[in-house]
């Protein structure tokens, strides 16, 4: 068999390290703010915990404990009776005391799953673990990339911002089983209320991968332990978002196809994804677990967490409440998973479906609203503050004084383009509903107006009263009601 098609027999295998910054007030191991301002200065948000400088004792947030339950519980995982803190020691520039403060043998969290859809088949991602951590500090090369770059800033305002690591199962066998799995657990992270993606690093990923002999593979597309420990496997850094985690690996696993075709071996290495050019490079030698020199942090004590399960509840997951939503509201799959994208859109959806028809809800929260965001390329969080006025629209739209077309072609763009409320919009183009009177003489006028369409439509010309309905509608500046002139017509024409 050629190099050529032996590599072409291998199996991509996959495991992912995700670090998810948690919402809390203050940092993991002291009183620092994680709030970051605008013109926040450098090296400001820091005190002699997060410096690491001699003498100063970390203290647990509690904050952070509850948010890494309430994940352990939405994973299905194992929580401990008892969990510790260990220093993971290496040097870094942006690790101000040579060494991380995270756990190891007795993480907070252990053997959990979630699952995903993949190409409309469900899977279930194995999480092997998930751990409490502090956050390094953050580092700009610049001048450059990290191999060009003509000196490097360090900023410790991130250092001790509380981190779950989230390490999963060698389970995925392509990048774009690992961009899925991301966006859903995300989209978990944002339920349970401990994450927001849209802080600058929130979630950042490293991703192991190697390649194996695909006749390895067993049928249910696990991989035997002997042979994974024998695959060297590349550590792929720096990947900072879903797409990203799904080209760094596409990249990655090229260049390894082509180190084996060339019949080189693959070396265990951690390497560093460039996003601006879309390559990996080399950083240094894969680390072994011994490297890092772990022992007990002996100012934290160990933490009794087997009761906080019970007691800290979670909200209802998007996997239950998108079903809820389909027995409860009669959604078919496409709404209820529009509709459950987010919280904040499910959220909204529930307000306006417990005073309007759940249909007309989900029609004006699912396609026009969600609609017009994404081709704005808006999310609903960022009009989060104007949902009432939105609702206000609605409410408008189902009580008939205003029309569909207007509402949707005109007033609910103007409101997001213009930043006004709805009444504004109406106000000014005019958009009132048309009372019955004037429709009726509007409806009058386009007969009379308009022979030649009404000879076509007696002979059968159906689509002659489209053009009458346009003539009604321009008489009225669209404040009449379509599907109304369309029976007001037919019935003059028939009578």
């Amino acid at each position: 068999m050629s190099t050529r098609a032996a590599t072409e027999e291998r199996a991509v295998v996959i495991g992912l390290e995700v670090h998810v910054q948690l919402e809390t007030d203050t940092k993991v191991f002291c009183g620092c703010s994680t709030e970051p301002a605008d013109d926040e200065e450098p090296n400001t948000r820091t005190c002699p915990t997060c410096l690491g400088l001699p003498g100063a004792l970390p203290v647990l947030n509690e904050a952070a404990v509850e948010s890494a339950v309430k994940i352990g519980k939405a994973l299905d995982a194992d929580i401990p009776e008892t969990t510790t803190f260990h220093r993971k020691n290496y040097y870094y520039p942006d690790l101000p005391k040579n060494f991380q403060l995270t756990q190891y043998d007795a993480p907070i969290c252990a053997d959990g799953e979630l699952e995903v859809s993949v190409d409309g088949e469900r899977r279930t991602i194995g999480i092997t673990r998930a751990h409490l951590e502090e956050d390094p500090g953050s580092i700009q090369h610049a001048g450059g990339s990290i191999e060009s770059a003509t000196h490097t800033l360090v900023n410790y305002n991130r250092a001790g911002t509380p981190l779950m690591e989230v390490v999963t199962e060698p389970d995925f066998r392509s990048p774009a089983e690992t961009r899925t799995f991301l966006a859903k657990l995300e989209e978990v992270l944002e339920y349970l209320g401990v994450f927001d993606a849209t802080r600058d690093g929130s979630l950042r990923v490293d991703a192991n991968v190697s390649l194996v002999d695909a006749g390895e593979v067993r049928e249910d597309g696990s991989v035997p332990e002997s042979v994974l420990a024998d695959a060297n496997r590349a550590e792929v850094k720096n990947i900072s978002s879903h797409k990203g985690a799904e080209k760094a690996l596409a990249y990655e696993i090229t260049r390894q196809r082509n180190v084996l075709r060339r019949g080189r071996e693959i070396e265990q290495e951690t390497r560093h994804w460039d996003e601006a050019r879309g390559v990996t490079v080399s950083m240094r030698s894969k680390e072994a677990e011994k490297d890092y020199r772990y022992f007990r942090e002996a100012d934290l004590p160990a933490l009794e967490v087997s009761d906080w399960k019970d007691r800290i509840p979670i909200p209802e997951l998007p996997d239950a409440r998108r079903e809820r939503f389909g027995t409860e509201y009669g959604l078919d799959d496409e709404a209820a998973s529009k509709l459950t994208s987010t919280k904040e859109v499910a959220d909204f959806f529930e307000d306006v479906a417990g005073e309007y028809d759940p249909d007309l809800a989900a029609t004006w929260v699912a396609d026009n609203l969600l609609g017009e965001l994404n081709y704005r390329e808006l999310e609903i969080t960022d009009v989060s503050d104007r949902l009432d006025e939105f609702k206000r629209l609605i409410e408008l739209v189902a009580a008939e004084e205003l029309t569909v077309k207007n509402a949707e072609e005109i007033v609910l763009r103007e409101m997001l383009d213009e930043g006004e409320d709805p009444e504004a919009v109406i106000d000014r183009e005019g958009l009132g509903k048309a009372e019955a009177g004037e429709v009726e003489t509007a409806v009058e006028s386009a007969i009379d107006e308009n022979p030649d369409a009404v000879a076509d439509y007696h002979d059968g010309d159906d689509g002659a009263i489209n053009f009458l309905v346009g003539q009604v509608m321009q008489e009225t500046g669209g404040s009449a009601d379509p599907g109304q002139v369309n029976g007001l017509l037919r019935e003059r024409l028939d009578g």
